[in-house]
């Protein structure tokens, strides 16, 4: 992992600085909702996706970081989008963005991010990445529409969790991954490898969110743990749990955690019972099955040291603890 922390010594001041220049040019009353988000931290995996995917293609132009910071704006914009939808509390350590600039406001911070990203890609004039991008921003909705009604949908299953998280996660990774390959000129077949990469990369990233969310205090997390079923969502690790439950026992608590319905000493036990019974550890598990298949497809698109960092890349998401 040495070359991993390498590169995101020597790529995190130019991203970094390419996100504070987007932000620079925004309306003094947006720009302070903006920075909340994007200047509290955060991974930049999108955006050192772009970079290592475009490198490994043989693109390293002048604009490159810039284009990969748009990926972060759109990224950032979901993040807001997302936490008002959840009733979030904190992000990043911090109080969400509604929480700490009102709703409204968030709402349209978010709208801005949008068309923000989506002006820099534009300038390229290059159809293909306007169109990469375009469809991971409509896929991340779907995906938010599916979750907002898992609850209605019957018997709701590892699989239509699995549609959840393609659309709200592993689209925009996957367009981050192919995105670079655009950059670079690549042909149909190292494209197809980028998307297929970022695609299992991003599944996994989610599946370890999602454990995570089971596993780890607020203090390492930025959000306390157990959140997602104090939000009222199904994820893997409380899928894998309810499936070992008679089906009236599951339906009912199914119903209880969607509605929101559980007080707090209810949901503490539950999340304790799937953390202590190994679901969370069965979730990682599948993580890394999707990571084989992500570097499985690497040699298609990428070597040398990008593939290698990439890969590195790919196996640290498995083993993160926040």
């Amino acid at each position: 992992m040495k070359e991993l922390k390498a590169y995101l010594l020597r790529e995190k001041e130019p991203i970094e600085a390419s996100i504070r220049q987007a932000l620079a040019g925004l309306h003094p009353l947006v720009r302070p909702v903006a920075e909340h988000v994007l200047l509290a931290g955060g991974k930049r995996l999108r955006p050192l996706l772009v970079i290592l995917s475009a490198r490994a293609g043989g693109y390293d132009g002048p604009d490159l970081h810039a284009l990969a910071a748009a990926l972060e704006l759109f990224h950032s914009a979901t993040l807001i989008h997302d936490d008002i939808l959840d009733h979030a509390e904190t992000r990043r350590g911090q109080a969400s963005t509604h929480l700490e600039f009102g709703l409204t406001e968030s709402v349209l911070a978010g709208d801005v991010l949008l068309a923000l990203a989506n002006r820099i890609v534009a300038r390229t004039g290059n159809p293909a990445l306007t169109e990469c991008v375009s469809e991971a921003i409509q896929e991340t909705a779907v995906g938010e529409m599916l979750e907002i009604a898992q609850g209605r949908i019957p018997d709701f299953s590892e699989d239509d969790y699995l549609k959840i998280i393609i659309g709200k996660t592993a689209f925009l990774i996957q367009a981050a991954a192919e995105f670079g390959a655009i950059l670079a000129g690549r042909d149909d077949q190292a494209r197809a490898a980028a998307r297929e990469f970022g695609r299992h990369v991003g599944i996994a990233f989610q599946l370890v969110d999602d454990a995570l969310d089971f596993e780890a205090d607020s203090e390492h997390l930025g959000k306390p743990a157990g959140t997602d079923l104090r939000e009222g969502k199904l994820t893997l690790p409380a899928i894998l749990y309810l499936k070992t439950l008679e089906s009236e026992v599951r339906n009912e608590l199914v119903a209880e955690i969607t509605s929101r319905r559980l007080d707090h000493q209810t949901l503490g036990s539950l999340a304790d019972a799937i953390d202590k019974g190994g679901f969370s550890g069965k979730t990682r598990t599948q993580a890394e099955e999707y990571i084989a298949v992500a570097l499985k497809a690497l040699p298609a698109f990428a070597s040398g040291s990008e593939a290698r960092i990439l890969a590195q890349m790919a196996q640290y998401i498995t083993t993160r603890q926040r």
